[in-house]
């Protein structure tokens, strides 16, 4: 496996593997790589004759910069991980790296980029894709691999793929949760023992209320989960959205779409740690 810190070495590098016609899958990860990230990696692997992992905490897509300051960072820890998975290509670049000028780009592709993250985190997903564009233009995969966590995130990214006519293609892979229920996130190495173990209510709630909204409306469901969620000490939720699967709006009936979503965000510990979820009520 080789680690690449500049844009034109890895391109240089990727010139030679696609006189090959070679596959290329395209990770992209802002580091803290847990068993999540590990399966993307494997997907992309067993997909493609070359995978490239991206490692970079990208100052663009905060607007908490103590989020910014405090996001874990161990560059050998990941590249350790990623060749256990059998990548071919690390690219880790600086900040000077990829932003050599300031990156004054904007996408705005309401409504999906506009409600829940997008409504809570100004700013946030226009800097998603201007990184996401930027190691597509660099790496030019054939297909990139997201995880169903930021599920919201995955939208947004196909909705830019579909504006900028970009040819890649988007592979969404499962949620990879602990044995107690909790999604693996990079932030989780942030929670304190006693938060990581109330953590685990969130999706145990989540679980509940699909039982629940059988006979309950989508107000009743959304205020159960909301309370019950509020109930635990150390935990407050920022929203709950009970939504369309596709356009990702409001739903105000269980009948108003064949796919209905509940997406959650919710604070745990006294830092607090930002954490993101959702269940599928209704699948197409």
């Amino acid at each position: 496996m080789k680690v690449f810190h500049r844009i034109v070495d890895l391109q240089n590098e990727l010139f030679i593997v696609r006189k090959g016609n070679a596959t290329i899958g395209l990770v992209p990860t802002m580091g803290a790589l847990h068993e999540g990230h590990a399966s993307l990696i494997r997907q992309s692997v067993s997909d493609n004759d070359v995978t490239v992992v991206s490692v970079f905490v990208n100052p663009t897509q905060f607007n908490d910069k103590n989020d910014l300051k405090n996001y874990p960072r161990d560059l050998d820890a990941d590249s350790r991980l990623i060749e256990e998975c059998g990548a071919d290509y690390v690219f880790a670049p600086s900040e000077s790296e990829m932003y050599p000028q300031p990156d004054n780009r904007r996408f705005e592709y309401p409504p999906v980029s506009t409600v829940m993250e997008g409504a809570h985190r100004p700013g946030h997903f226009n800097g998603v894709c201007q990184v996401v564009s930027r190691l597509f233009y660099i790496v030019r995969p054939t297909s990139a691999y997201f995880g169903e966590k930021d599920w919201q995130q995955i939208a947004v990214i196909k909705a830019m793929v579909h504006d900028l006519r970009i040819g890649v293609n988007i592979v969404e892979c499962p949620i990879i949760r602990d044995k107690d229920g909790l999604a693996r996130s990079s932030r989780n190495t942030l929670l304190a023992p006693e938060e990581r173990l109330i953590a685990p209510n969130i999706y145990k709630v989540l679980q509940e209320s699909i039982s629940y909204s059988l006979a309950h409306t989508v107000t009743e469901t959304h205020d159960y989960v909301v309370s019950r969620i509020d109930e635990v000490s150390g935990l407050k939720v920022e929203y709950f959205s009970i939504v369309d699967g596709n356009t990702l709006q409001d739903v105000s009936s269980w009948e108003d779409t064949p796919y209905v979503v509940g997406c959650i965000t919710v604070y745990c510990g006294k830092t607090p740690i930002r954490l993101i979820d959702h269940i599928k009520y209704r699948e197409q």
